[in-house]
C-alpha cells in the first residue's frame, strides 16, 4: 500500500511530498515495523512516477520480501540545481556541476526532528536506531553515507547505491574520522562498472570505495562494498533490492 501526503521542511519553507510505503497486512495487523527513510522517494515505487519512467520496483519487491517494513520516501526538489544543494551536506565548488549550497545537514535536522517523530506518532514503527535504516542512490546514496555517520544515535544502517561520494571524498572522510558510529551499524555500498566512463575511472571509484570500506571496518563496521555490472539508473539500482536488504536486516 502506498500513500502520498506533504509535509513542509520547515527549514526552506517548502512542501514537499512523502511516498510512503506500507505493508499489504498493515490495516489488519497491530504489528510494528522497521523503518527505511529513501531519498528521491517518487523514483522508489510506481514507474509512472519516476523521473526517467522507471523505478526501483520496490513497491512489487517489498510484497514478496519475507521481512516486513515500512519505507519513508522523501522526494527531491526538482527546482533548477536544488536537488543537488539538498543532497549535498556541504558547500562547495564542482567544475562540472556548479557552485553546490550544501543543505544536507538541514534536510536532516528536519527528518530526524520532525519527519522520524510524525512517522513514529501516526504509523507503527519500531522507533529504536537498531530498526531505523536510510537508503538512496546517487546524490541520495552521498547522503545515506553521510547521514549514517552523522546521525548514527536515530539510523543504524545503510544502503548507498552508486553514490555520488566524489564529490566531496575529503569532507566525508573527515566527517568519518570525527564520527563516533556504534559497531552494530551496517553499510552497503555499490557501484557499477557500467558508471564509469573508462577503465581509469572505473579503478579510481574502485579505490575511493575501497578507502572507505578500509575506514570504517578499522571502526568495527560492518561493511559490504558491491561493485556490479549495472549503469547509473533505476533499473539496474532495482536489481539491488535483495542483495541490500538481506546484508542490513538478515
Amino acid at each position: 500500500m502506498i500513500k502520498k501526503f506533504e509535509k513542509t521542511i520547515t527549514p526552506f519553507n517548502l512542501k514537499r511530498t512523502i511516498h510512503l510505503y506500507l505493508p499489504n497486512n498493515y490495516e489488519d495487523s497491530q504489528e510494528r515495523y522497521p523503518v527505511m527513510y529513501m531519498y528521491d522517494g517518487h523514483n522508489l515505487f510506481y514507474d509512472e512516477d519516476a523521473t526517467y519512467g522507471k523505478s526501483w520496483g520496490l513497491k512489487e519487491f517489498l510484497e514478496h520480501y519475507d521481512k516486513h517494513f515500512i519505507v519513508v520516501g522523501i522526494e527531491c526538489n526538482h527546482e533548477g540545481n536544488e536537488r543537488l544543494n539538498e543532497f549535498c551536506p556541504y558547500t562547495l565548488p564542482h567544475s562540472h556541476l556548479g557552485n553546490i549550497q550544501g543543505k544536507g545537514e538541514q534536510l536532516m535536522d528536519w527528518v530526524v526532528h520532525e519527519l522520524k517523530p510524525y512517522i513514529d506518532t501516526h504509523y507503527r514503527t519500531i522507533p529504536f536506531r537498531e530498526c531505523t535504516g536510510i537508503g538512496g542512490s546517487s546524490m541520495g546514496g552521498l547522503m545515506a553515507l553521510y547521514t549514517v555517520m552523522k546521525y548514527n544515535l536515530y539510523f543504524s544502517k545503510a544502503a548507498c547505491l552508486s553514490s555520488a561520494i566524489g564529490i566531496c571524498q575529503y569532507q566525508l572522510k573527515k566527517e568519518l574520522s570525527l564520527s563516533n558510529m556504534n559497531s552494530d551499524t551496517r553499510i552497503y555500498m555499490s557501484y557499477g562498472k557500467k558508471e564509469a566512463y573508462n577503465q581509469n575511472n572505473l579503478e579510481n571509484m574502485i579505490n575511493i570505495l575501497s578507502e572507505f570500506k578500509n575506514e570504517f571496518e578499522s571502526k568495527d563496521i560492518t561493511f559490504m562494498l558491491n561493485i556490479t555490472n549495472g549503469r547509473h539508473n533505476e533499473a539496474s539500482w532495482e536489481k539491488e533490492n535483495k542483495t541490500y536488504m538481506d546484508f542490513l536486516w538478515k
